[in-house]
C-alpha cells in the first residue's frame, strides 16, 4: 500500500526593507510629527487655559465672599516692595522676585492673607498651570515653579497711602472702587489677571491711563492670550492683537516700562477701558 504524501507549508520568505524604504518611512513619520505636534501643543495649552480661567474665577468668587462678610468692602490691594513691610490684611502677602526669597515659595503668604479663608486652602488657584518661569538660581535650588501668577486690578480695593484721598494717585481721573456696590458695570471691570512673570511682584497691577506705556505687563501664556476674571464672576481668555504685547515668559524678557507708539495702543487701551470708569 502506497503511503499518502505529506503536504508541507511553503517556507516563509523573510523580506527585509531596503534602505530607501526605511528612509521613506522615517520621512513620513517626521512629516506627521511636524503636523501633529503643534496641534497637540496648542490643544494642551487650551486645556491649561481652561484651568487658568477656573483659577481666576475662583479667586474672584473668594473676592466676592470677602466683600459679603465685610459689608461690601473689597479686600485691600496694597503696594508692597521686596524689602518693605508685609501685612496679611492684603489679599496676598508676598512679592515675587527672581532670587531665592521665601516669598516665592511660602504658601503661608497666600493662606494667611485676607483671601485665604475664602479659598479653602486651595493654593493651586493662585498659579497659572502654564507659568513655570524661573531664574537660573531658582532652578539650581531645585524649584519647579513660583507660587503666584495672578495680580489684582489696582483700581479695586484700598491701596493705603496711594488712595488716602479717595482716588488712586496713579489714575486720579478714574474711580477707585472701595466697595462692590461702587462698580457700575461689573461685567466690564476686571479683578484678577495673569501677569507677565517679569513684571509681577506684589499683587497690585497698575498702569497709568495717559502714560501710553506698560508699567505692569499682562501675561500671554495661552497662545498669546491672558486670563481675566471680572467683577460679575465671569472669566475670559483675552487674545492680544499687538505683537509687542506678547513677551517670552522668562526672567528679564523685557525692560519696563515699555513706551508704546500710537499704532501699538490697542491692547493697552483695552486694559485701561476695563480697569475702571472715568470720574464725573
Amino acid at each position: 500500500m502506497n503511503a499518502r504524501p505529506v503536504l508541507r507549508e511553503p517556507p516563509l520568505l523573510l523580506v527585509g526593507f531596503t534602505l530607501i524604504e526605511l528612509l521613506v518611512v522615517i520621512a513620513i513619520i517626521a512629516i506627521l510629527a511636524a503636523i501633529l505636534l503643534p496641534t497637540l501643543s496648542a490643544a494642551r495649552e487650551r486645556a491649561r487655559g481652561l484651568i487658568c480661567l477656573s483659577n481666576t474665577r475662583q479667586l474672584e468668587l473668594a473676592w466676592e465672599l470677602y466683600a459679603d462678610d465685610h459689608n461690601g468692602r473689597l479686600p485691600d490691594n496694597l503696594v508692597m516692595t521686596e524689602f518693605g513691610s508685609r501685612t496679611n490684611s492684603n489679599w496676598v502677602n508676598n512679592v515675587m522676585t527672581w532670587d531665592t526669597s521665601s516669598d516665592n515659595t511660602n504658601l503661608a503668604t497666600l493662606t494667611g492673607a485676607s483671601l485665604g479663608p475664602y479659598t479653602e486652602g486651595q493654593t493651586g488657584i493662585y498659579r497659572c498651570p502654564s507659568d513655570h518661569a524661573l531664574s537660573s538660581s531658582q532652578r539650581a535650588a531645585g524649584w519647579t515653579a513660583r507660587i503666584r501668577s495672578y495680580s489684582m486690578n489696582a483700581m479695586v480695593g484700598d491701596v493705603g497711602q496711594f488712595t488716602s484721598g479717595g482716588t488712586n494717585i496713579n489714575n486720579p481721573d478714574y474711580v477707585q472702587f472701595f466697595k462692590l456696590t461702587q462698580i457700575p458695570h461689573p461685567t466690564e471691570i476686571f479683578v484678577f489677571l495673569d501677569e507677565h512673570p517679569d513684571s509681577i511682584d506684589d499683587g497690585y497691577f497698575i498702569n497709568r491711563a495717559y502714560s501710553w506705556q506698560w508699567r505692569d505687563l499682562p501675561a500671554s501664556y495661552h497662545n498669546g492670550a491672558a486670563a481675566f476674571s471680572f467683577a460679575d464672576g465671569h472669566s475670559v481668555l483675552h487674545s492680544w492683537v499687538v505683537p509687542s504685547t506678547v513677551r517670552p515668559p522668562w526672567p528679564d524678557a523685557t525692560s519696563l516700562p515699555i513706551s508704546l507708539p500710537y499704532k501699538e495702543w490697542s491692547d493697552f487701551q483695552w486694559v485701561i477701558s476695563h480697569m475702571s470708569v472715568e470720574s464725573d
